[in-house]
């Protein structure tokens, strides 16, 4: 094993997010700094690339919607402070997009590994395409893993967050596909009498009794 594999750590879905702090390119921050808000903590293999410089556009253009849904961003690399600041003035002078979120400027691979943002088949130096959506509690709700050479789908993100934020306001799942507006999955009875209620409900879609879906209020 490996150097980088035996110090790398492997976030766990519904454990607290590792704590770190760290120079980016709004000053230091460190995780307690988003309590209390959605987080978005992505990382990208390095600055001045092309696949990552589109996903870095694309990402300031979803921020004020991810605003709306209580959501920071906060990005992440290898690259110094430096790095990120040439890389984000290059990106609105040359593209007309300014970056408004944060870069963290992981010299030493500290959050990197924290994280297990670096996989060695991929690149030994470099982080991969992360991203970690981290609840106002600092627990880790999804993780997204994309090889170097995929770039992000942005909808997706959102719509992630958009179902996690349901699942928690009304304690329901979402189904294949589903985005706001769409009925949600309620959740399947766990005893016989619950069963029987359940057939009786009315405003539920029920294919059989494990799987109903209702609609949600409208906001």
């Amino acid at each position: 094993m490996s150097e980088t594999q035996e110090k790398m750590e492997t976030p766990i879905l519904g454990h607290q997010a590792p704590d770190f702090e760290a120079q980016t390119t709004q000053g230091t921050l460190r995780l307690s700094d988003y309590k209390g808000t959605w987080l978005i903590l992505f990382s990208h293999p390095a600055d001045f690339t092309p696949v990552c410089t589109t996903e870095f556009m694309a990402f300031a253009e979803i921020y004020e919607d991810l605003k709306k849904r209580n959501t920071e961003l906060l990005g992440l690399s290898v690259d110094s402070v430096s790095s990120h600041i040439a890389w984000v003035r290059n990106v609105e002078e040359k593209m007309g997009v300014k970056i408004p979120f944060p870069i963290i400027a992981d010299l030493n691979k500290d959050v990197a590994k924290k994280y297990g943002m670096i996989h060695p088949q991929q690149s030994k130096t470099e982080t991969v395409r992360c991203v970690f959506i981290i609840d106002p509690e600092s627990k880790i709700r999804a993780m997204l893993y994309y090889p170097l050479s995929t770039g992000r789908n942005m909808q997706e993100i959102l719509r992630l967050i958009d179902a996690l934020q349901t699942t928690d306001k009304y304690k329901v799942a979402t189904p294949a596909n589903w985005k706001p507006g769409d009925a949600v999955v309620v959740p399947a009875p766990t005893t016989i009498d619950q069963l029987e209620e359940r057939l009786k409900e009315q405003g539920y879609e029920c294919k059989d009794w494990y799987l109903c879906k209702k609609k949600l209020p409208e906001s």
